[in-house]
């Protein structure tokens, strides 16, 4: 079928170039919104990660034309990329004109830029497409520049490269540790697309047809089809566009039918290779309880729902999570729950405690945020948790902290005495005749 036989004057369904509408639902959201708060972060990367056909580069697309003009930003594809030629590419989006060909002229280069930007505040930002794909050298070199570090006037050394890499595959599980290390240790944000639930793929649909020039979109795939559309390609936007342009070329007459649809082999998505799929699938609502991600040196060692009225985090057994580090006080934060919203407080501990790379005494959580304990990390995950405010506007009442910080005191008095050795019979007896 033409498309001006289906009431369109455009081709609604791009499989190539940039996307005639961009049309939103809840993983792009989440995902555009958290790059775009990785801007403000000194030391922020950023793990972007879905199958092909997920949305990533719409994701990225959209973000970068958000961008203020000043901002340097070099966008490069790093598929089977060696050490050179990723330089080259990423000097090249920066304006340079190349006389030098070796490595370390290259990166010499990219590192002075790199620093000169950042001195002046304007840290210059680098997203590299399939980078699981880059050569081991490239890659190496990626580490290099992730651990490139100014002084400001205020004596903090921030990054000089603000980086995002995105991934067909999940960054964390194809790699060593070693080799990924000055990445893990500044991610952010580690980000995982999600496939559209089936409303919203039959928004997509209706609202990319109706651009195209569609006056009734329900008539062009009424709603079971829609239905059917979003069980074929498991929600992935990329796969929708396909089977949805394929069904229009097959089909002779209006409305499309169920026979038009093709029936491909579905993607995994990338949060498989992690481990942590059941704890970090998104959905639910406002009303389910956030979810903490318990990472060390990168690699996942716990996940658990925060429940519970308020949540004891540190060195001693005692403790909700319980963190055998030397770098972790015996008590060293409490998570307080109230209402929809969650607050951290740190309870005077000897190394302090970060949020996204920033210390804090107290702070109120977001979606997302990264809580720093020494090596070990703790991701805050709670969709519905938007908006950071201040401690009276998250409806934190005076009475509600003081009566959950007297709770835990007689908690850590119940543990003092316990771990006092019990008096034997001999004691007792002498202390007696002592007497």
């Amino acid at each position: 079928m033409d498309l001006a036989s289906a009431g369109l004057s455009e081709q609604p369904f791009r499989t190539h170039g940039k996307p005639m509408l961009t049309v939103p639902y809840a993983s792009h959201r989440e995902a555009l919104k958290a790059l775009r708060q990785s801007i403000q972060a000194p030391d922020g990367v950023v793990l972007l990660q879905g199958p092909a056909l997920s949305g990533k580069s719409t994701v990225v697309s959209q973000f970068v034309d958000t961008l203020d003009a000043e901002c340097a930003t070099a966008v490069i594809d790093g598929n089977e990329l060696n050490t050179a030629q990723l330089l080259q590419a990423i000097l090249r989006q920066f304006g340079y004109e190349l006389d030098y060909n070796s490595a370390n002229e290259l990166f010499g280069m990219l590192r002075v830029f790199a620093l000169q930007q950042a001195a002046r505040h304007q840290a210059p930002l680098l997203i590299i497409e399939n980078a699981h794909a880059l050569k081991a050298s490239a890659l190496r070199t990626v580490c290099e520049l992730a651990e490139l570090r100014v002084r400001q006037a205020s004596a903090i050394r921030t990054s000089a490269l603000r980086l995002i890499l995105v991934s067909d595959r999940s960054l964390r599980a194809i790699a060593s540790d070693d080799l990924l290390e000055p990445i893990l240790e500044r991610t952010t944000a580690d980000l995982h697309m999600r496939p559209m639930s089936s409303k919203e793929t039959s928004y997509y649909l209706q609202q990319k047809l109706r651009a195209a020039g569609s006056l009734v979109p329900e008539y062009v795939f009424p709603g079971s089809v829609c239905e059917a559309l979003h069980k074929a390609a498991g929600g992935w936007p990329g796969i929708v566009d396909r089977l949805a342009l394929l069904a229009l070329a097959k089909a002779s007459a209006l409305p499309i039918s169920l026979e038009h649809i093709e029936q491909p082999k579905l993607p995994k998505g990338t949060w498989d290779e992690t481990g942590l799929e059941a704890t970090e699938l998104p959905g639910g609502s406002p009303t389910d309880p956030p979810r903490l991600i318990v990472s060390k040196d990168g690699r996942p060692i716990r996940a658990m729902r925060f429940d519970k009225p308020r949540l004891l985090i540190g060195r001693s057994e005692h403790n909700d999570i319980a963190i055998p580090s030397r770098f972790v006080s015996r008590h060293h934060l409490l998570l307080v729950r109230n209402g929809s919203s969650t607050f951290l407080m740190d309870l005077n501990s000897t190394n302090g405690t970060l949020v996204n790379s920033k210390r804090v005494s107290n702070q109120v959580l977001v979606h997302n945020d990264v809580i720093s304990l020494g090596h070990h990390r703790i991701k805050f995950h709670d969709p519905y948790a938007t908006s950071r405010g201040t401690l009276d506007g998250m409806d934190f009442a005076d009475t509600t902290i003081m009566k959950t910080l007297e709770d835990m005191r007689k908690l850590l008095a119940q543990e003092n005495t316990e771990i006092l050795p019990a008096a034997s019979a001999d004691s007792r007896n002498k202390n007696k005749h002592s007497a």
